[in-house]
């Protein structure tokens, strides 16, 4: 069932409204460092009912003229989500207004969403902009050889987004990507995993794509790991360094596995990590 409010922060001149594409489950066995029966009752505490279940958010930055979306879901990629284009029309956007679309990563709950059932782009007037390692690792046929039998459906899911908006690719570094929009590596989760420092008016805001696909989990304890990270330590490493950064600063957080409220802010009481939710600023 598609929400029928889309939570929002303003950023300074910017609006970014969190987009929800529904849900995917995963099995607490896919979890390293916890054993599933405290995973279940950390989400049990948290006043979580479906324990395994996982929310996909998207991102819709506006402003400046300009419609840009950040990651587009599943799209019903093994049935997960694929409500991101019903959303969407309820934030009163045609996929067809989307200026640009920037991805955290090539995973398919990320990238499903680009094309419909038929193959074709969702969104034709678009640019897909991706680090360029995050490109190259899905298009690298050894990977493809070496990656296990359930996991090499995610590269094809990666070939099929990327060889749709091959005209209107654009790959990066680092650095400024769009007006406001600066890139900022992320490494563990997958090759080029990528988040966004949005800013604008002297605000700013940090979407952090997968750095957590457990909040209430991950959050309070950063050594846990998923089946989905391509370097678990290095994805740890990540995450403790961010939540640390993250917490100094006060920064407000959007990430694609943060729950429909979609933003965060991320709090530090002795060496403890916790997660505040952010009400809405505004709703589309």
């Amino acid at each position: 069932m598609s929400i029928l409010t889309l939570p929002s922060q303003t950023v300074g001149d910017l609006t970014i409204t969190a987009v929800s594409d529904g849900y995917l489950h995963a099995s607490f066995d896919f979890l390293a460092n916890i054993d599933p029966d405290d995973a279940s009752r950390m989400q049990e505490e948290a006043g979580i009912a479906d324990h395994t279940s996982i929310h996909i958010n998207c991102y819709l930055v506006r402003g400046g003229g300009r419609a840009v979306l950040i990651d587009a879901g599943a799209g019903g990629f093994k049935q997960w989500g694929g409500q991101l284009k019903a959303n969407l029309l309820l934030a009163g956007v045609q996929p067809s207004e989307i200026d640009a679309i920037l991805l955290t990563h090539a995973h398919p709950d990320h990238v499903g969403g680009l094309m419909d059932t038929s193959g074709d782009t969702v969104f034709p007037n678009a640019e897909l902009l991706v680090h360029h390692r995050e490109v190259a690792f899905w298009q690298d046929d050894g990977n493809l050889i070496r990656a296990p039998e359930r996991a090499r459906g995610n590269f094809l899911v990666a070939r099929q987004a990327f060889d749709g908006y091959r005209d209107r690719l654009r790959t990066f570094d680092a650095g400024e990507v769009l007006p406001g929009m600066t890139a900022v590596p992320l490494p563990g989760h997958t090759a080029g995993h990528t988040g966004y420092r949005i800013e604008s008016g002297g605000q700013n805001l940090l979407v952090w794509g997968d750095i957590v696909h457990f909040p209430e989990i991950q959050i309070p304890c950063p050594d846990v790991s998923i089946a989905f990270d391509q370097d678990k330590h290095l994805a740890a490493e990540t995450r403790t360094r961010l939540l640390d950064f993250a917490s100094s600063e006060n920064l407000l957080i959007a990430g694609m596995h943060l729950g429909q409220p979609g933003f965060a802010q991320v709090e530090r009481t002795g060496g403890h990590y916790g997660i505040s939710y952010r009400a809405p600023s505004q709703k589309s």
